[in-house]
């Protein structure tokens, strides 16, 4: 609200001032174009004063009529007063006392003895020909008054007009850059918001929510490391009630599976084939069940561990080779080609849990690769970390199953016919310790006759 505020603030006092420039613009617009139709009628109301002076002049020496001269008089004195206004507006003092003096002359010709009337009346028509001659120059300067005047405003109107457009132009970027500011400001805060919550959602819940910014979204960060940490509860709780419930059946479990094998074993008695069939079908479902017992055991365990990490400088290509020699019974038994590629490069790892990560890969990779195939582990880096991929020329993933194969216990649609069926806590334990290392696990391509994983690292910092 206050950044909205402020550029609205900023754009609204351009406007005000762009407004009272304009009416200052007009306003002075105005008033030039009224004094120079005041100064052009002043100086066309000179000519013709001028020409009533000196018809009433002239009539007034030919007749003697004392009305004609007092004629002459109010005319002239009308005369002097438009000359006077004349001065007041820059007209040049030389030219304005000119025509005075010429005026002066005029009426002193006005005034003699009755027998030179004819004569003065001669001087008189002379005098006020000079007399128009300076009406003329008076009102040729009026023009370029009235010229330079409105040269004068129209540069001010330039003037204005530059300054309005700097000031419109300038409070429009300086709005734009506060505006970007603000949204950068806004955004960053926002951006971990969506962080955060991803990362709940991730199950990320050991890094503490605490985001700077604006009071909502403070009050957004406290709600969502609240969140964090009951959800952080609710885990740890999860995970305690899964051993407790485990260990909690292996025991009546164990019972069970003895007496299946003494029954099997026929201490009890000899079996019918019906009762034998019953007791291989119980022998089966508690091996299953131990099983799968065991497996919610080792993926607890796993995501314990996960946050426990044990880290050495570790040489990741010999890690590679490492479980390839573990596991090459399981290989060569299906006639499998295992090879690895690339240079070789140190890590900070925890060597156990990673060679657990690769391991189960590269079985599930052995289990799903028919006989005679290729695996492929490949070793890359670039300036965001190091790359492990893993290729096999497996069915590959349905289609249905990518976004579900890293879930604990679920098993895809493609299982090999020739192998025992998995737990599917495998991927799950590889995810937790991949994304424990500060890397992440994901299927990058998956199509028949080619699976590949990759796990991704970042560098040491």
């Amino acid at each position: 609200m206050v950044a909205f505020l402020l550029i609205g603030a900023l754009l609204g006092t351009v406007a005000v001032r762009a407004l009272f420039s304009l009416e200052r613009l007009m306003a002075q617009s105005s008033a030039g174009a009224s004094l120079a139709i005041e100064l052009s009628t002043d100086a066309q109301s000179l000519r013709e004063r001028s020409e009533n002076m000196e018809r009433s002049a002239r009539q007034s020496l030919v007749l003697r009529d004392a009305v004609l001269r007092a004629n002459f008089d109010d005319t002239a004195q009308h005369a002097r007063d438009i000359v006077e206004r004349l001065q007041d507006n820059e007209v040049t003092p030389q030219r304005i006392q000119e025509w005075r003096d010429q005026l002066q002359a005029i009426t002193a010709l006005l005034d003699g003895e009755p027998e030179t009337a004819l004569e003065r009346e001669q001087a008189v028509a002379s005098a006020f020909r000079a007399l128009d001659g300076h009406n003329v120059a008076l009102g040729q300067e009026v023009q370029a008054i009235i010229a330079r005047r409105n040269v004068a405003l129209q540069m001010s109107l330039d003037r204005s007009r530059e300054q309005l457009t700097q000031q419109v132009t300038g409070s429009i970027l300086l709005a734009a850059l506060l505006a970007l500011a603000f949204g950068v400001w806004l955004a960053r805060p926002f951006k971990r918001l969506e962080q955060a919550i991803a990362g709940l959602g991730q199950n990320q819940l050991d890094r503490a929510i605490n985001i700077a910014g604006p009071r909502d979204v403070r009050r957004v960060s406290q709600q969502l490391e609240w969140l964090r940490i009951r959800l952080t509860e609710l885990d740890d709780d999860k995970a305690r009630f899964l051993r407790h419930v485990s260990h909690e059946l292996k025991t009546p479990l164990a019972s069970l599976h003895e007496g299946v094998a003494v029954l099997g074993d026929g201490v009890a008695g000899a079996l019918t084939p019906s009762q034998a069939e019953v007791v291989h079908i119980l022998r089966h479902n508690t091996d299953l069940l131990q099983q799968q017992i065991e497996a919610l055991l080792s993926f607890n365990a796993a995501a314990f561990d996960a946050k426990q990490l044990q880290r050495e400088p570790t040489n990741v290509r010999s890690l590679l080779e490492a479980q390839i020699e573990e596991q090459r019974l399981n290989w060569q038994s299906r006639g499998l080609v295992v090879r690895v590629e690339g240079e070789a490069v140190t890590l900070p790892l925890d060597r156990k849990k990673m060679s657990s990560a690769v391991g189960n890969l590269l079985l599930n990779a052995i289990r799903f690769s028919p006989a005679g195939a290729s695996i492929v582990l490949r070793l890359a880096q670039d300036a965001d970390g190091v790359g492990i991929d893993i290729i096999d020329q497996g069915p590959g993933v349905a289609q249905a199953d990518w976004e579900r194969i890293f879930e604990p216990f679920y098993r895809g649609e493609r299982q090999p016919v020739d192998a025992v069926r998995g737990t599917g806590i495998g991927l799950s334990i590889v995810q937790e310790y991949v994304k424990a290392h500060g890397g992440r696990v994901r299927l990058v391509r998956s199509r028949p006759n080619t699976t590949h994983f990759r796990i991704e690292l970042p560098h040491a910092h």
